[in-house]
């Protein structure tokens, strides 16, 4: 079996080598014990003959096998194939991510992507042994297991904040997953439910995983650079920073907090999610992985881009450097026309009052239909397109297609397409001709990671200016 250039040798190699770069690309099973792990598992690896390989979770969990108490495979970093993928099974899995299937079932999946149901449950399962269903399960059920573990959230709440449809489901779902009922896996962690209102008020407490290296420190001063205010702020000094900001999502509102991390190879970022509805935390999670990019194979990256001369060194100064995202496509596109001051103005004038504010965090960033009548035509044009759905710039968009309307829309210019599609569409690979002087050779040698050589650049940029003289 061959699945995008790796064998079933090649991966036991892997496993056998507790190569941890391969954490969340596949995943192994053993039949003898029918437990399914991460390739970088510390168990005593199996013999061959005992172990099947599955592309997905959900896949492992399909065919009866548990998830391991020892290496927890569904805590690993979603794959870093789909940020880069195009086509429609990339599209649907960030869709799923994003908690489409919770919320509109497969046929509301099928219809943003334009396929029929039976097309998308086919191209699925072809692919990832799974379809929509059971991705979504196992998500679900990933989101349970750390609920209980690390909340004190009463098994009813972490059971629809999860995304179950009732607690039956949920009691199941866990019970065939794990192995063990939701309070046993709670009695393990050492977690004790609380008082539901006392648990909820205090925010839930998240360990955002990402594989390899994290070089925080420049994800930090960029968020910080183009912090819009009432919406977003980063205090504290760097290395230890506290990023906030306020999320509209489908069912109310959020704001979130992230702890910026030292470099470290392997880890997680420490973040707190506070909630209006707990039916949104799936959205709010997956939001902020785009964000701070944390589904990136920084193996792959940081390989690529050393073999250039010239951003050797840099990734050598700062290995696992990452290519943010954003956490609402829409928003993000009016900041990249309008600019950061704009921004701020546009957020004090028409952008809804939270209901508890909580510091300097008072407002939601304006919806794109607020603005679609505003007085600046291109703002307005592009706050339409966003409003009427003419512009997708959701998880499961199709880029293409979104980047051809970019382009037909006043006030955009090349650069701003591009910022766009390198933050709202989360393209890796995307180049910025004459934003820092580079040739159109070094943009090539940079493929398909050049959305990661310009964060390199841009950071020792930063780094060159703000040294005395500089």
């Amino acid at each position: 079996m061959t699945t995008h250039g790796q064998t079933d040798d090649t991966r036991y190699e892997a496993v056998s080598s507790r190569d941890a770069r391969f954490d969340g690309e596949f995943f192994f099973a053993v039949a003898t014990t029918g437990i399914y792990c991460r390739p970088s598992c510390p168990a005593v690896t199996p013999k061959r003959k005992n172990v099947r390989f599955f592309p997905t979770a959900a896949a492992a969990q399909g065919h009866g096998f548990r998830a391991c108490r020892r290496c927890r495979p569904d805590a690993v970093p979603g794959s870093a194939e789909w940020n880069v993928r195009a086509d429609v099974v990339g599209r649907a899995v960030r869709l799923i991510g994003d908690g489409v299937v919770d919320r509109e079932g497969v046929p509301g999946l099928a219809v943003r992507l334009g396929y029929s149901t039976r097309q998308v449950q086919r191209q699925l399962t072809a692919e990832l042994g799974a379809g929509p269903v059971a991705l979504a399960r196992a998500q679900r059920a990933h989101t349970a297991r750390v609920l209980l573990q690390t909340t004190g959230l009463p098994v009813t709440d972490i059971a629809f904040a999860a995304g179950f449809a009732s607690v039956r489901q949920f009691n199941d779902t866990i019970r065939q997953i794990y192995a063990r009922t939701p309070s046993a896996l709670r009695e393990e962690s050492g977690t004790k439910a609380g008082p539901g209102s006392a648990a909820f008020a205090a925010g839930i407490p998240l360990r955002l995983a990402h594989r390899g290296a994290y070089a925080a420190g420049p994800v930090f001063d960029l968020l910080a650079e183009e912090a819009v205010a009432g919406v977003e702020e980063v205090r504290g000094e760097p290395g230890a920073r506290t990023y906030r900001r306020t999320l509209r999502l489908p069912y109310g509102t959020g704001i979130v907090a992230v702890e910026e991390a030292r470099p470290r190879r392997g880890g997680w970022l420490e973040a707190r999610i506070h909630l209006t509805d707990l039916r949104d935390l799936t959205t709010a999670v997956q939001r902020l992985r785009r964000l701070f990019d944390l589904d990136a194979d920084p193996y792959a990256v940081d390989e690529r881009l050393a073999a250039d001369p010239r951003l050797a060194p840099l990734v050598a100064a700062r290995p696992g450097v990452r290519s943010p995202g954003a956490a609402d496509p829409d928003e993000y596109a009016i900041r990249a026309l309008v600019g950061r001051a704009a921004a701020s103005e546009l957020t004090e004038a028409y952008g809804k009052r939270l209901d508890l504010p909580c510091g300097s965090l008072t407002r939601l960033f304006p919806e794109p239909a607020t603005l679609a009548a505003h007085p600046d035509q291109p703002l307005a044009e592009l706050a339409a397109a966003l409003a009427d759905g003419r512009l997708r710039l959701d998880a499961g968009a199709d880029r293409e297609e979104a980047v051809r309307i970019l382009r037909t829309l006043p006030g955009l210019d090349e650069r701003a397409v591009a910022l766009i599609r390198m933050r709202a569409l989360g393209e890796p690979d995307v180049g910025f001709p004459g934003l820092l002087g580079e040739g159109s050779d070094d943009g090539e040698r940079w493929r398909p990671w050049r959305s990661y050589a310009h964060q390199h650049l841009l950071a020792a940029t930063a780094e060159s200016r703000a040294k005395p003289g500089g």
